[in-house]
């Protein structure tokens, strides 16, 4: 049986970009029926915007083996959502007058450190019951920025293999002429070609 040209891709579970955009949403989720009237508009918005930021990460991983143009705007899209999120969490802070933590301030330090070694949402649901809605903020806003970094690299790491493999079409061909030159040989995957 020969090889497949399809690259093997769309398991997005074992992404930490996914795990800490999932944690984002549950705390999301937590944060805005605790600290938001029922009824704000924002409630929506925000789980909206933490739904997205973890959904399109997962659609896009999906969509990879078939479209690199799909699975780098979807995670760009996922980024935005994100981004959006950040200054719902932000505007919660400012215009009730609670301290956003300075990047460097102990608190955020400690929060970074912490946030790096937990990708599993149980670990914050659990942890910000015990938390104030500033705490809880601070800690969506740190997990927003790791994701975001996650999110820049792997689209910096997208466009290097797509530069280097092209797109399907590209390989559907490759595999295609390969496969005439040589009808006895297994089909070269994109990363032999």
């Amino acid at each position: 049986m020969p090889e497949t040209f399809l690259p093997q891709k769309g398991n997005y579970r074992n992404l930490i970009a996914f795990q800490k955009a999932q944690c984002i949403y549950d705390i999301t989720w937590y944060f805005t029926h605790k600290y938001l009237a029922k009824g704000d508009r924002t409630i929506d918005q925000m789980v909206q915007a933490a739904r997205s930021g973890r959904q399109n990460i997962a659609e896009g991983s999906a969509a990879a083996a078939t479209s690199s143009e799909t699975e780098i705007k979807l995670i760009n899209v996922a980024r935005a959502s994100l981004q959006e999120l950040l200054l719902d969490y932000e505007d919660f802070l400012r215009v009730r007058n609670l301290k956003q933590w300075d990047v460097n301030c102990e608190k955020a330090v400690a929060t970074r450190r912490v946030c790096s070694k937990h990708n599993d949402s149980a670990f914050y649901v659990d942890k910000i019951k015990e938390r104030s809605a500033e705490t809880t903020a601070n800690i969506a806003i740190t997990l927003i920025h790791q994701v975001d970094v996650f999110l820049r690299r792997l689209l910096e790491r997208l466009q290097q293999d797509f530069v280097k493999n092209g797109g399907i079409k590209e390989q559907m061909f490759r595999a295609r002429i390969n496969y005439r030159n040589n009808p006895n040989n297994k089909i070269n995957t994109c990363h032999e070609a």
